[in-house]
């Protein structure tokens, strides 16, 4: 065991942010930190490292274990070039290497005894130099950088004139090969593009080291992680395997949980209504019955109902008008910025229903496309057509379709006037703005806070096409799941641009990657995109075309025959119908027995008390032979109720479970 986090408590002010959160990690071992925006992921990496001290609990780290750590904003003011500033990172081996080159100069001046030991040192020093892999520094160094987005001419730039985003890849470029025993990496994926974070991904498959990562990318988590630590409520529940195996047990678990608070509520109200029918027979067996069962009722271990996080924010995507089936038709269409041509002569069709990712390098022009079709800018050449009854709405990542001098209530009723004060709060609250957080401002949001914005101006429109440019950007994971399954769920046709691959591979429909100035196209999910990407490539560069005209039917997916598929859910949906119409059928014969004994009990019930009645007739009372006659019948009646009401809680029992 390499680290162990035990019991580790931590507070801010009034805030309990961790509750004796533990975990340990093995030595190679990768494992992700998930939780929502503000859960306390980046607290506890502080904590490991030693930059934050826990109020309780303790870290213990395996001895002479080297830790690194990569956090979300970095403040390097270096004033060397972004080569030499990764370079220093291996300063040691550098030293090493100029005492190596400083022995060879000197071993032609020594002899004797001097020789041999300079000899040895030499030795040493070389067999050291090489097992820490000195000869491939350099190289080492040049494949980190182009691997992180960086060309040969950016290695010239001073880290002190790069922005915030160049500065974070050179601290994670001095990070990783720095290779210590325990890599953190907090958000690594920000500010990386798509092959930039499959380098990465590379990178992390092969390390030695353990590594902890805090991301919201949960395809890259699924890629690399093999162990998921859950911060929810404060406390921390381990899972092995990837995201995708802990999203699973998650659900499940949740499942289970509600599943087990429902049946125990079914069971409370079932005893609650037996007890009360028991009393209602008002015979001393009965409250007898009723008083024991009341105390078993007292005994059990109420359960609360699991809190449903995926209802925190509710966004529900449903267009007012249909479209016809082509929405959008693209032809020869060019743009380029100061002489450089982003796309060329590019050519597509859009159908309702689609759902289209657009993907690519950054700076290639993905989102200068969405401004395009939006109507925002103008093409160079070509030409775009909506098809009839299409309406569009534009999710801008950089949030321009709001109004920054405007409340975040004012922007809704200002853009949909015929919404009242209480539409306009319950559509703020679906989105997680409840109270005085409806009259801040839209310049003081967080990208986060702006991003719910535009998605309920979104979701308030009429749209049945759908232009989002990086629509999960500042969402937290659990957003990200409801964005998901709203997308999915459209009905109307989508075209965004992301990076985000796992969104992608759950919403596309078809993928559409820009790369040397024109498309390749492609129907079906990302997973199976990236398995047929190297031979699109491929035929891209041999045809020099992947858009132009009627693209080449080797771009496409071959259509899946699925009539044997079909027959087995036709066989399979028959025999679910089957069974519940028998489960049906069973149901009702129990409630009809329950009805039959119910009122068999008041009908012998009834007839005791008019025999009671009888009785006291005088010219019954004074007739042995009458009496002897009701008082047997009383008394059978008796029996009989007895029976009936064992069989009424028999039957109650049965039809509850």
């Amino acid at each position: 065991m390499i680290l162990s986090v035990n019991s580790v408590t931590k507070s801010f002010g009034t805030d309990v942010i961790l509750s004796e959160v533990s975990f340990h990690m093995e030595a190679g071992q990768k494992a992700a930190i998930v939780g929502i925006n503000g859960a306390g992921k980046s607290t506890l990496l502080k904590i490991i490292t030693g930059e934050l001290s826990p109020d309780s609990g303790t870290v213990s780290i395996q001895k002479d274990t080297t830790v690194g750590i990569l956090t979300q904003t970095q403040n390097l003011t270096s004033e060397n070039t972004i080569y030499d500033e990764v370079l220093s990172v291996k300063a040691d081996l550098l030293a090493l290497e100029e005492n190596i080159r400083r022995t060879e100069h000197l071993l032609k001046d020594l002899t004797g005894d001097e020789l041999t030991q300079a000899l040895s040192k030499y030795s040493r020093m070389n067999t050291e130099f090489e097992n820490a892999n000195g000869y491939a520094i350099r190289s080492e160094i040049t494949g980190c950088l182009k691997g992180l987005g960086f060309t040969e001419e950016d290695f010239s730039k001073l880290v002190n004139t790069l922005s915030g985003g160049q500065k974070t890849r050179v601290a994670l470029a001095k990070l990783l090969l720095s290779k210590p025993d325990i890599l953190m990496l907090d958000e690594p994926t920000n500010h990386l593009d798509m092959d930039a974070i499959r380098w990465l991904e590379g990178f992390l498959l092969t390390y030695k080291g353990a590594v902890i990562l805090v991301a919201h990318d949960r395809y890259f988590l699924d890629r690399i992680v093999s162990k998921v630590i859950e911060i929810e409520n404060t406390h921390a529940r381990s899972y092995e395997g990837n995201y995708t195996a802990f999203s699973e047990k998650k659900k499940q678990l949740r499942d289970a949980l509600i599943k087990q608070y429902l049946n125990q509520q079914r069971e409370i109200k079932h005893q609650e209504a037996v007890i009360e029918k028991l009393k209602s027979f008002n015979r001393e067996k009965s409250i007898k019955r009723a008083a024991s069962r009341e105390k078993q009722l007292a005994k059990i271990e109420r359960l609360e109902l699991p809190k449903e996080l995926n209802a925190e924010m509710d966004i529900r995507l449903e267009p007012n008008i249909l479209s016809g089936n082509d929405v959008l038709t693209v032809k020869h269409l060019t743009k380029g910025f100061d002489g450089v041509t982003l796309f060329k002569d590019i050519n597509f069709e859009i159908k309702r229903g689609d759902k289209v990712g657009i993907i690519g390098a950054n700076g290639t022009g993905k989102t200068t496309l969405l401004r395009i079709l939006n109507g925002l800018i103008e093409p160079d050449e070509g030409s775009f057509k909506l098809g009839a009854k299409v309406y569009t709405g534009y999710y801008d990542q950089e949030h321009h379709v709001l109004n920054p001098d405007k409340t975040v209530f004012e922007e809704i009723q200002d853009t949909y006037p015929d919404m009242d004060n209480t539409k306009v709060r319950n559509v703020l609250a679906a989105f997680l703005f409840t109270g005085d957080d409806v009259f801040k401002l839209i310049r003081d949001l967080s990208g986060g806070e702006k991003g719910r914005v535009s998605l309920a101006k979104l979701m308030l429109s009429d749209a049945n096409l759908l232009y989002l440019d990086e629509p999960t950007n500042h969402l937290d994971i659990i957003s990200k799941e409801i964005l998901e399954q709203a997308v999915s769920s459209y009905e109307g046709t989508v075209i965004y641009v992301s990076h985000d691959r796992y969104f992608i591979n759950k919403t596309a429909t078809r993928i559409m990657e820009l790369i040397n100035n024109t498309f390749i196209c492609f129907d079906g999910t990302y997973d199976y995109y990236l398995e047929k990407r190297d031979m699109l490539i491929a035929q891209l560069n041999k045809s020099g075309t992947a858009s132009g005209g009627t693209p080449d039917n080797s771009l496409y997916t071959a259509n899946i025959s699925t009539s044997e598929s079909g027959k087995n859910d036709s066989n399979a949906s028959r025999k679910a119908w089957e069974n519940a119409k028998k489960q049906q059928a069973a149901q009702r014969k129990l409630e009809n027995e329950l009805k039959k004994t119910e009122e068999n009990i008041s009908r012998l019930e009834a007839r005791n008390l008019e025999i009671d009645e009888q009785m006291q007739l005088p010219e019954i009372s004074t007739t042995p032979s009458k009496l002897l006659e009701l008082s047997v019948e009383h008394e059978n009646n008796l029996k009989k109720l007895e029976e009936l009401m064992e069989h009424w809680e028999d039957l109650s029992n049965q039809l509850d479970s």
